[in-house]
Formats: structure tokens, C-alpha cells, sequence
């Protein structure tokens, strides 16, 4: 009978100057990356190496972990308002087109859907209110 050896390599643990923990804890505060990518691209294995530096090093408050995915790219401003007025021509277009399918089913199937107010109802509101 043949015993196979079988040899496992054992982590071994790094020490990381000081210098080296404040520059990956800026990086992560400022939002250049998230904690875990940081530890991806410096090649830090402890899953919580990074937290405890930001806890330790850093002036947010990481107590309590935040769920929410970092945006892939900043926006610059010129961006953001044409991303914006694209939205809103999108939200004019689908307000037409509701209002054109209001038109429609009044004239085909005689729905009144829009509410229209007759002058008799606010002025009547307006003696209430006095």
C-alpha cells in the first residue's frame, strides 16, 4: 500500500508598515476602491485586515458595514446633467404617451379618468374654509 504524501503550503502573515496601512485606508476613504478590492489588488489575505485598519486608521466610521456597491465611474458634472435631461426627456415622452392613451380610452369607451374640477366645487371649498 502506497501512502501518498500530501504537503500544504501555510499562510504566512505579512506585517505591513504603517505607511503602507494609511495609504491603503486614504484610498478606500476617499472612494477610489472598496475595502475588498483593496485587499484583491495589494494581495492582502485576512478578510478583515483591511476593516480593522480603517478602524483603527481612519476618520469614517466603519462599526457597521455599509451593503451598497461603489458607482463604477464617477461622474464628471457635464455628465451627470446630460444623463439627467435624457431622463427627462424619457419622462416627458412616457407623459405624453399616457396622457394620449387617457385621450383614447375617453373617446373609445367613454371613461371620464382625468378629474375635471367645475369652478361651483372650488369656490363652494373656499366658503367652507372661511
Amino acid at each position: 500500500m502506497k501512502h501518498s504524501i500530501i504537503t500544504v503550503d501555510k499562510r504566512t502573515q505579512r506585517d505591513y508598515n504603517l505607511g503602507f496601512k494609511l495609504s491603503v485606508v486614504h484610498q478606500v476613504e476617499k472612494g477610489e476602491m472598496t475595502y475588498k478590492q483593496a485587499q484583491k489588488a495589494y494581495g492582502i489575505q485576512g478578510r478583515s485586515t483591511v476593516l480593522v485598519w480603517l478602524r483603527k486608521h481612519g476618520t469614517l466610521d466603519w462599526t457597521k458595514p455599509i451593503r451598497h456597491q461603489m458607482p463604477k465611474s464617477k461622474e464628471t458634472p457635464a455628465q451627470k446633467i446630460k444623463r439627467l435631461e435624457r431622463e427627462l426627456s424619457d419622462e416627458k415622452l412616457r407623459n405624453k404617451i399616457l396622457n394620449t392613451m387617457i385621450d383614447i380610452s375617453d373617446k373609445q369607451y367613454g371613461t371620464a379618468i382625468r378629474k375635471k374640477h367645475s369652478p361651483n366645487q372650488s369656490s363652494a371649498s373656499d366658503k367652507n374654509n372661511d
